[in-house]
């Protein structure tokens, strides 16, 4: 399995409670702040999700 980075680059506020905890089950707290994670299909479900908050480094 390949490796990803996702980066958050816009905030959680004033959005869905489930994308909230999407982004904290992703591990990001705050703008900017980076990542790193096994590609794997629920990690590509959760990005799909909060794909408009994030940003995938590969």
């Amino acid at each position: 399995m390949s490796t990803i980075k996702i980066k958050q680059v816009r905030s959680k506020i004033n959005r869905p409670v489930n994308q909230k905890r999407t982004l904290e089950a992703l591990g990001l707290r705050k703008i900017g702040h980076t990542v790193e994670h096994k590609l794997t299909p629920s990690i590509e479900g959760m990005i799909k999700k909060v794909r408009h908050l994030i940003t995938v480094i590969k």
